[in-house]
């Protein structure tokens, strides 16, 4: 086990250079200029210039990212050229409502999807035409799409929840669970599509291999075949699935949060892009590639715990 995770750490740790650098890249070349954001419309060429060498924007593309991932090798992400305000303290104060979001939807894709996966590979018929038109229906619309449909049905329409803003859950764990179920509903549509479907092809392959005729014909009963055998050979690729889920919603929450207003990492991102906030881009992009690796690792660990096979592999 401790070969496969030097073996993937080994492979993992070089994508928190080049995505950074990469994301700097296309950052930089894009149209948009903080100097002139900060300025606004009436300026001297002079106050232009001074503004751009204040800020290093008169330095070298390198030049630039270099003096950035020195402040990162010294845990400073840099400050907000628009607002003046520390990157690390705006991703601290908004990671928060990102995690909820992400955390939440998962565990609610996971059980629901494990379930009606398990149930429709069990009960053929008209449950396992539901989950592949579930399936369908989740693969076939965006998350913001159904976000924007759920708030004219149940926060317009209805008046249910609320249509966008966020509650910590230490002001109010109701408003703050309230605020949190429509966005969370548009994440796991498309969620539970891939973990549904998912787990009940695992199961059609494990149930119909020939170990489980075996532990059958043994008179084991079917609820131990079921929970103990083949529900954990059918989790080594729906952890693989759910990993992915995982890694999906932090895109998925960039334009959910916009619809909702949430103050997340995500709005916080696409505020940073039109006011061309390298810094700010730059410090999200990282946290979230630093995500993307534990969990990585981790699904490469349960994996190879579920599969012994891997370890070697």
């Amino acid at each position: 086990m401790t070969k496969l995770i030097a073996r993937r750490l080994a492979i993992s740790v070089p994508l928190l250079f080049i995505v950074p650098f990469l994301t700097f890249v296309m950052a930089t070349l894009a149209p948009g200029d903080p100097a002139r954001t900060i300025l606004g419309d009436d300026f001297t060429p002079e106050a232009y210039q001074a503004l751009r060498a204040e800020l290093g924007l008169d330095k070298s593309l390198f030049a630039q990212y270099a003096d950035w991932l020195r402040g990162v090798v010294q845990g400073d992400l840099g400050t907000s050229p628009v607002t003046g305000l520390s990157v690390s303290g705006e991703i601290i104060s908004r990671v928060g409502v990102t995690a909820s979001l992400v955390l939440l939807t998962t565990v609610v894709a996971t059980l629901i999807g494990v379930g009606l996966g398990v149930v429709s590979a069990l009960r053929a018929g008209w449950l396992a035409k539901a989950v592949d038109v579930i399936s369908l229906v989740g693969f076939s619309f965006p998350s913001f799409w159904v976000g924007l449909v759920l708030v004219a049905l149940f926060a317009v329409g209805l008046g249910w929840f609320p249509a966008t803003g966020f509650v910590p859950i230490d002001v109010s764990p109701r408003a703050w669970a309230l605020a949190l179920v429509l966005p969370i509903t548009a994440l796991a549509v498309h969620a539970i599509a891939m973990v549904a479907k998912q787990t009940r092809d695992a199961m059609l392959d494990t149930l119909g291999r020939e170990y489980i005729l075996a532990l059958r014909a043994r008179g084991i009963p079917e609820r131990s075949i079921i929970f103990r055998h083949a529900l954990r050979n059918a989790a080594i690729p729906v952890s693989t699935v759910v990993g992915l889920v995982f890694i999906s919603l932090l895109d998925g929450t960039v334009l959910v949060e916009s619809v909702f207003a949430m103050p997340g990492l995500g709005g916080l991102v696409v505020d940073a892009t039109h006011r061309h906030e390298i810094p700010v881009i730059q410090g999200i992009v990282l946290t979230f590639t630093v995500v993307v690796v534990l969990v990585n690792l981790f699904v490469d660990v349960l994996y190879g715990w579920l599969n012994p096979k891997a370890r070697v592999s």
